[in-house]
């Protein structure tokens, strides 16, 4: 819904009251949208922590279990401290420290070094890392195909796992933090795919990092992981063919953001609370032929940022089914761009349902949406509303000239103007978009709970 700075449009007809009251209710519909969300918070990042036990720990060396192990053994470690870092190079080496066993990199390099196929290292609590980003210092460093990091609570670690130029690789259940004394610029990432394909990220759990970044990777699949209280939620840069599936992503600077990434399939994301920085629920810059289906993105800054994409305009980008509410601005537009499909998406309790940085979002395509101010009557019950909804805006051209202008959103001097702008405007408004054929009543049959 676009608030007007002077009227609160219900479906049919228009109560007046004064904006500030509006405005003065958003912290109360938010929180309402909050205690909702938070009950499928459990879904998500099915994680399953290692927690170190109290007593005391003998400190014992790995790498002599590693070197004298054969192809295909099983290593199971005992309650202690493992001095490391560790180098594994035998394929089919499986090092299972039961839940109760720590590896300890002693702040050098990284804690273990997989160079090899078909390791699995799983109820592990690795730590201390060094702090390079120039030797990528992290928890795993992977350079090997068909391995298996599971069930391991990686922290104090500069970087959480770092897979290069590998495929094949699933991360399953982890907790991954970062290095806690540095500030979120300075610190790594969660996880780091570099040139890598067909690997599995699922049900992990990372917070406390920078962010998780996909760069040069193809056909990944991220499903069931929770990010928060981060920088970027999940980072895609030159990264085509992934799936990203029912993640969780809460109080990040961004939720999820396609540079330059094509052909992502983006679906049953919960995307919330992000608002500092740009507070963007989805970026997407330079990105051609996404679909993005059935997510939430709730209580954010702005739910969708659009900067030249489609980049090809024949490779469309679909928005469909999608929830998108009590956001700043539901899509903000960077430029006049064109080419996406807008389709049965649910637009309600939005400052701003659309913004153009510069003229207008009508050459993309608007099909079917719900929108709740829409202003009229669905007379033979097929909900679809009778007449097109049409966008315009009015006192948001100031805005145009001064940002700072915002911060005065919803003061009497704007919500009169704005009054003015729509009885007998001095100007001719802008005219945003139109959607021939807007939902009537909001049918939630999506199956995006």
């Amino acid at each position: 819904m676009v608030f007007s700075s002077a009227m609160f449009i219900v479906r049919s007809k228009t109560v007046r009251f004064p904006l500030l009251l509006v405005i003065s209710l958003l912290p109360f519909l938010s929180v309402s949208a909050q205690q909702q969300i938070s009950e499928s918070d459990s879904t998500f990042g099915t994680y399953y922590p290692i927690i170190e036990q109290q007593g005391v720990y003998d400190t014992l060396d790995l790498q002599p279990m590693i070197d004298n192990a054969a192809p295909g053994d099983t290593i199971r470690l005992e309650k202690a401290v493992y001095r490391g870092p560790v180098y594994i190079s035998t394929d089919g080496l499986v090092i299972d420290g039961q839940g109760k066993a720590i590896i300890d990199g002693q702040k050098k390099l990284s804690v273990v070094f997989i160079n090899a196929d078909s390791v699995q290292i799983k109820n592990l609590l690795l730590k201390n890392s060094g702090g390079s980003f120039d030797k990528l210092d992290a928890g795993v460093r992977l350079k090997g195909n068909y391995n298996v990091v599971e069930n391991c609570r990686i922290k104090e670690c500069l970087f959480g796992i770092d897979i290069w130029q590998c495929n094949f690789n699933e991360i399953i259940h982890n907790e991954i933090s970062s290095l806690m004394e540095r500030s979120t610029a300075i610190k790594g990432d969660a996880i780091r795919l570099w040139y890598s394909k067909r690997n599995h990220i699922i049900g992990n759990y990372w917070h406390d990092v920078r962010d998780m970044v996909v760069w040069y990777s193809l056909d990944n699949l991220f499903q069931n992981n929770k990010g928060e209280g981060n920088r970027y939620g999940i980072h895609f840069m030159y990264a085509h063919n992934n799936r990203i599936q029912n993640n969780l992503l809460l109080n990040n600077s961004v939720g999820v953001f396609l540079m330059y990434s094509e052909r992502t399939i983006m679906t049953g994301n919960y995307i919330k609370g992000n608002h500092i920085g740009s507070g963007m629920a989805l970026g997407m810059k330079e990105t051609s032929g996404n679909q993005i289906l059935n997510n939430k993105f709730i209580y954010c800054t702005e739910g969708i940022h659009i900067d030249v994409s489609p980049y090809v305009l024949e490779q469309i980008n679909t928005i469909s089914n999608n929830e998108i509410s009590f956001c700043g601005t539901a899509i903000y537009f960077h430029n006049n761009q064109e080419g996406n499909l807008f389709k049965r998406n649910y637009f309600h309790n939005n400052l701003l349902q659309v913004y153009c940085e510069v003229t207008t979002a009508r050459f993309n395509k608007w099909d079917n949406n719900y929108w709740d101010g829409y202003q009229g009557f669905d007379r033979n019950d097929d909900n679809i509303g009778d007449i097109p909804f049409k966008m315009y805006s009015y006192t948001e051209h100031i805005w145009d000239f001064d940002r700072n202008a915002r911060f005065f959103y919803g003061a009497p001097i704007l919500a009169v103007l704005d009054f003015l702008e729509r009885l007998a405007p001095f100007s001719s408004p802008k005219f945003i978009l139109e959607d021939d054929k807007p939902m009537y009543h909001w049918v939630d049959d999506l199956n995006t709970k």
